[in-house]
């Protein structure tokens, strides 16, 4: 047995814990840190809410563009090679919102990063399913501690970027903001060197060839509905939240705080939930976290209290990353190992594609007479919506292929 495998089969756990910090690069960094830097960006810039969402919406709709593409490119490169690409280009894209302020071209640059946070999140959640398949007793908890790793981007994200904002505004800079742009796209180059090699020991997930690769779209269609309703509900909350706290008054060391426990509660979500995604088969554990995501999205609409806005917080940080847990779940329960890619792609396009319509009309929303209030109330009827859907998914009564 070489090094490499009996890194994977005896330290299981210290492996997936390098694999997360893809998801830290591709979602925390790279996505999640704009809600800490949308207040200062669109007072620099005056923007309406409905552009401040745009920006978003234009990372969701690069990560759509390189969802379609993920399954051609991990082809042609292999899984690992694409999980590294993706993660130098995003970083390299975040430093490069550091360099400009005009509107056109920070949206395109949302684009790029939205696209290599695909290539990079796709490629570890691939990698992680095949390590869950390795330690099937423990799978659950391995594919949850990948995608926790979302919230080790969102805690570092609060840690990282008010420093950078006060050490810039310290020093006279005309653009504040492009500072952490700058600590986090460095932040993220750094982590893709810690987790290049213990990623590259799981080895690439068999070749998909003929009916094998196949997945069936029409057997899954309330689970993709019901992933799409998460990404239009819970990309709202995400986006403007900070900008909801910030507006009713709280403090910059709360806001700080509220962020850095909601990360923490992400990172934690992978031993909470790891039973129930063992347990059921079907779309039970979707429609279960969707409807938990839309209790508590709604209480910062409802209340500014401190205690009631951190529960929401810590609440909807344990629940949302193991929503995508569930999906990566779902498909291993019901499909064959070799259409595992492509049942990973094809909810990740569904998921993308709602995240591209979420801020933008959250913001739209948020624009008028209700506020950034009634924008969360929207995300959450979404979350809802996407309960009831889920609801209906069954299992495909195979089985488990690990």
């Amino acid at each position: 047995m070489s090094p490499r495998q009996r890194l994977v089969e005896n330290h299981p756990v210290l492996v997936a814990l390098a694999l997360s910090l893809a998801a830290a690069c591709a979602l925390g960094f790279s996505r999640f840190s704009y809600g800490l830097l949308l207040p200062p960006m669109r007072e620099d810039l005056g923007w309406s809410y409905l552009l401040a969402g745009t920006m978003n919406t234009a990372n969701a709709l690069g990560y759509f563009l390189g969802a379609l593409a993920t399954p051609a490119l991990m082809r042609r490169l292999g899984v690992w090679r694409l999980l590294i690409a993706g993660a130098v280009l995003a970083g390299v894209f975040m430093l490069m919102s550091g360099t400009v302020t005009d509107t056109a071209a920070l949206l395109v640059q949302r684009v790029c990063a939205g696209m290599a946070s695909a290539f990079t999140f796709i490629a570890g959640g691939v990698l992680s399913a095949r390590l869950g398949s390795m330690h099937s007793s423990r799978a659950g908890f391995l594919i949850g501690l990948y995608y926790g790793g979302t919230g080790i981007g969102i805690a570092l994200s609060a840690l990282f970027v008010p420093p950078a904002l006060h050490a810039a505004e310290a020093h006279g800079a005309a653009h504040a903001w492009q500072w952490p742009w700058f600590a986090l796209g460095s932040a993220c180059l750094l982590a893709t060197v810690l987790m290049a090699t213990p990623s590259k020991a799981i080895g690439e997930a068999p070749a998909a060839r003929g009916a094998e690769s196949h997945f069936p779209i029409g057997r899954f269609a309330f689970g993709l509905a019901g992933y799409f309703m998460f990404g239009v509900g819970y990309i709202g909350y995400m986006t403007f939240v900070v900008a909801l706290l910030k507006q009713q008054g709280m403090s910059a060391v709360l806001i700080t705080t509220f962020y850095t426990l909601l990360g923490l509660a992400v990172v934690a979500s992978s031993r909470i939930w790891a039973r129930m995604l063992d347990r059921f088969k079907g779309g039970e554990s979707l429609a279960i976290l969707n409807a938990l995501l839309g209790a508590v999205c709604i209480l910062p609409a409802l209340t500014s209290a401190v205690p009631v806005v951190f529960a929401s917080g810590i609440v909807f940080g344990a629940v949302f990353l193991s929503v995508v847990a569930s999906t990566t779940a779902l498909v291993r329960h019901n499909l064959p190992q070799q259409s595992w890619s492509a049942g990973i792609s094809a909810f990740t396009v569904a998921f993308a594609f709602g995240q591209i319509i979420g801020p933008i009309a959250v913001g739209w929303v948020s624009d008028g007479p209700g506020g950034l209030e009634r924008g969360l109330i929207v995300s959450a009827l979404a979350l809802f919506i996407g309960a009831a859907l889920a609801s209906r998914q069954k299992a495909l009564h195979m089985a488990d292929p690990s």
